[in-house]
């Protein structure tokens, strides 16, 4: 009987460990760029100067307009009008890869400021995961690992003011969660 518990407890440690190691981001990054350094092309077509962004915290937030997570839009914003004046910046990419966006950015842009009163700064189309990711999600992967590159819609990487990796949640974490909102004050502390 001891040695029916005793493999068991082996086998559970076992797989604890190999999860730990797979989903565990690399405490090897070496961030030869950071998030400043990368740009990208905002919903009116200008750039975003990601240097703008410098010593404020930033959640990235993939999103598309025909998603069950589409209702996150409001705590989204909610998150925004909360935090901005203490240093966030909420930043959301809408993404036609999981296959749920409008077919442009002037549809995703009307469809977020009469549905949701979106006024936070939002970039045009672009593909979040592969090879034809954006750079922002080449980098996030790069530096962080796998738990950045999103399995879903809204999916949240939280950015610190060093413009590095501080943590990544997956799509049915709310953005007011309690998870968030602490990781938020306490990086604006």
């Amino acid at each position: 009987m001891f040695l029916k518990i005793s493999k068991f407890f082996f086998i559970y440690i076992l797989i604890i460990l190999i999860f730990i190691i797979i989903f565990k981001h690399s405490s090897k990054a070496d961030y030869n760029k950071l998030f400043y350094d990368i740009s990208i092309k905002s919903i009116d077509g200008d750039y975003i100067n990601l240097s703008e962004y410098k010593e404020k915290i930033i959640l990235i937030v993939n999103v598309a307009s025909n998603c069950g997570f589409t209702k996150q839009y409001e705590d989204l914003q909610n998150l925004w009008e909360k935090f901005r004046d203490k240093g966030l910046i909420v930043l959301v990419i809408p993404s036609k890869s999981f296959n749920q966006e409008k077919n442009n950015e002037k549809e995703v842009k009307e469809f977020c400021e009469i549905n949701f009163n979106i006024n936070f700064p939002m970039t045009s189309i672009f593909e979040v995961k592969s090879t034809n990711a954006h750079e922002i999600y080449k980098w996030a992967y790069k530096n962080y690992g796998s738990s950045t590159t999103p399995k879903w819609n809204f999916h949240k990487i939280l950015i610190n003011k060093d413009g590095k990796i501080e943590d990544s949640f997956l799509s049915f974490t709310n953005p007011m969660s309690k998870k968030i909102v602490s990781k938020i004050e306490n990086l604006l502390d």
